[in-house]
């Protein structure tokens, strides 16, 4: 017995990332969706919230088109959960920099399709290490003076 191919619109076995489309311009995400590629694709903007943290839950996030109005926004779920790490931000014109989120006060990454990245091509992934931490690591893709994109709010 043959086994299906991807030519016969089965989904055959293996590893499977769940890919989340925005849909809108709000988007809660559920622990249950944890492991899951969160698009960035709406020119309007997104936001992202992420779930009660639950250690082990991981999310990756991508931009898909470039942000012209609004932001691109992934936050926690309360002013008591935090980010900890770096991106690094590039700028079209080859300028480079990194900005850290502190672990202390930083709740979320915010681009605004220049200075603080949004373009096409951003990536970045967030890891729960405990019940107040997400880590966060990536490249964002930006433009202009490059600027922090981590904010307390």
């Amino acid at each position: 017995m043959a086994l299906p191919s991807a030519t016969d619109g089965i989904f055959v076995p293996g590893q499977h990332k769940n890919v989340i489309q925005s849909v809108g311009a709000t988007r809660t995400l559920l622990a249950n969706e944890s492991g899951s590629l969160c698009l960035f694709d709406r020119a309007a903007g997104n936001v992202y919230t992420l779930p009660v943290p639950i250690v082990g839950m991981q999310f990756e996030f991508l931009t898909t088109v470039a942000v012209t109005s609004n932001a691109q926004k992934v936050i926690t779920d309360a002013a008591t959960t935090f980010l900890l790490g770096c991106v690094t931000s590039g700028e079209l014109a080859a300028a480079m920099d990194v900005f850290q989120a502190n672990g202390s006060t930083h709740v979320a990454i915010s681009s605004n399709g220049s200075t603080t990245g949004g373009l096409i091509g951003s990536r970045y992934k967030v890891v729960c290490v405990s019940s107040t931490i997400w880590t966060i690591e990536g490249v964002i893709v930006g433009s202009g003076t490059l600027a922090d994109p981590f904010a307390t709010s």
